[in-house]
């Protein structure tokens, strides 16, 4: 039997950047080659999305962290970093229902 839950904390963070990279272009026949170093990826968002098969905050008590990916680190020869992967948190929304989330106390609030 699923027990219904209609408040539960949720604790979410967006991934960090990656670091960029110092690299300066050596060739025999260049002088003064210049930089070569890449940017790092941008970090992961998180998404809030609306589900209407979704019954409760359930899932939220048991498991009330979410984390979006890192960025990763660019490197030499103007390489980029891979960004980071966006995160979906599903939230309950159904016909009689409509979700709120409080900034201060980082609830979601299923009324």
């Amino acid at each position: 039997m699923s027990v219904f839950v209609d408040e539960a904390q949720l604790h979410v963070k967006a991934g960090d950047g990656g670091a960029g990279s110092v690299a300066f272009r050596r060739e025999s026949f260049v002088p003064k080659g210049g930089p070569d170093g890449g940017d790092g990826g941008d970090g992961g968002s998180i998404w809030l999305v609306a589900d209407r098969n979704v019954a409760s905050l359930l899932g939220f008590r048991d498991h009330p962290h979410k984390r979006a990916t890192n960025g990763a680190h660019g490197s030499g020869s103007k390489k980029h970093g891979r960004n980071g992967q966006k995160r979906p948190v599903t939230l309950c929304s159904s016909n009689g229902r409509t979700e709120r989330l409080q900034r201060s106390h980082n609830t979601a609030v299923s009324r």
